[in-house]
């Protein structure tokens, strides 16, 4: 009787047991359960958060790829349009310097060329015409002649050569041009080789001057 209330003991303490263990095993997942949740809950705040961070950037980055773009299409265009203006500047340098030796040599050609025979007469009308036909070409590409005949000096266009000592105009007006300017577009290629005009009065005052020293 005995044995067997001892046994019915121990099978309620080991129910007991089994019990404890199986609410302790329900608490436990429990808590490990709401820690992942926590944990994911957590992670999920960060993942978003970077991602937002991210897009951020790329944004900002393509942006500032978009403007780099389109900088870069504008100084390209730029550049091209200045290569199309400016390249064969160094070319029309030599050739202006040619045009200059041709036009010289027609100055030189007398006035009255009634003494002239016919052959010589007809070449010189030709050579005329292809004066001509050379300064139509040179404004038809945006080269223009500076010759500055009669106007007020201006260093961006003229080169002062000399003085020409006169009462007859106003000082700092060209009075003589030894050689023509040109002008490509709004680029000097060769400024006009010229005299301008200086009162005499000026300049006997300064010989005046340096004589008294």
């Amino acid at each position: 009787m005995s044995e067997k209330k001892d046994t019915s003991n121990i099978d309620n303490e080991t129910n007991l047991t089994d019990v404890d263990a199986a609410e302790m095993d329900k608490i436990s997942d429990k808590e490990i359960s709401d820690v992942h949740d926590n944990g994911e809950d957590i992670s999920n705040d960060e993942i978003n958060t970077n991602l937002q961070k991210q897009v951020t950037d790329l944004k900002d980055q393509l942006m500032r790829s978009l403007a780099d773009g389109e900088n870069l299409r504008k100084r390209t265009l730029k550049e091209v349009e200045h290569a199309k203006k400016y390249s064969h500047i160094t070319f029309v340098r030599d050739l202006v310097s040619s045009v200059d030796n041709f036009q010289r040599a027609l100055e030189s050609v007398p006035d009255d060329n009634s003494q002239l025979s016919d052959p010589i007469k007809n070449l010189i009308i030709g050579l005329d015409i292809v004066e001509k036909e050379i300064i139509t070409t040179f404004e038809k590409h945006n080269l223009k002649q500076i010759h500055p005949l009669g106007e007020k000096f201006d260093y961006n266009f003229h080169q002062a050569m000399f003085e020409v000592p006169t009462n007859d105009t106003e000082p700092g007006i060209v009075v003589e041009v030894s050689q023509k300017g040109y002008l490509l577009h709004d680029r000097l290629v060769r400024p006009a080789m010229v005299g301008i005009s200086k009162k005499i009065e000026d300049r006997e005052v300064n010989d005046k001057k340096m004589d008294k020293n």
